[in-house]
């Protein structure tokens, strides 16, 4: 198990290798289709982002609302490949880590070793579980969007294990899962 800080820095993806179980502490922020889709128009018509991509850790969640007292509500992952057609961009753009399930396609892969960055799978169905990492939580982005806005979230131990890593290794290539 190793432990990493989100923001990533190069020395610590380039340590990272498929099937590496870790626990991410820091700050991530949570993306999905509507966020993405807004973000990169930004990007393309070279409007100010809502936050600085270089070296970030995007989640691909839209959590539930908070209970009085927690920070957040559940907060489990969604299906990555629903982010392929904006991930490659984002990446050009400096995203260095994303978090959800299942696979990457493969121009998404070949981004992912081509930017040194890395691909981190969260377990599905464990979103309570995983809110239980969550130690704040505040809207940052298009709060019209409701779950699917952008959420800045500090976490601690937040379990993850790397699929695709910045050398090009993909864990279910490796070990047929797919």
């Amino acid at each position: 198990m190793k432990r990493i800080t989100a923001p990533l820095d190069q020395d610590t993806i380039d340590d990272l290798e498929a099937g590496d179980e870790v626990l991410i502490s820091g700050t991530i922020f949570t993306m999905r289709d509507a966020a993405h889709a807004r973000v990169v128009e930004l990007i393309r018509t070279h409007k100010k982002l809502p936050f600085e991509l270089a070296n970030q850790v995007i989640y691909y969640c839209g959590p539930t609302p908070a209970r009085p007292g927690n920070p957040i509500g559940s907060c489990g992952p969604t299906t990555s490949s629903r982010m392929d057609s904006f991930t490659p961009l984002l990446l050009e753009h400096g995203i260095k880590g994303m978090i959800g399930k299942g696979e990457r396609s493969t121009p998404v892969k070949d981004a992912i070793s081509k930017n040194g960055a890395v691909y981190f799978s969260a377990m599905g169905g464990l979103g309570a579980e995983y809110a239980r990492a969550v130690k704040s939580s505040d809207v940052v982005a298009f709060p019209e969007l409701g779950p699917e806005a952008i959420y800045r979230l500090e976490v601690d131990d937040f379990y993850a294990v790397v699929i695709d890593d910045a050398k090009g290794n993909d864990l279910y290539s490796q070990y047929h899962f797919s």
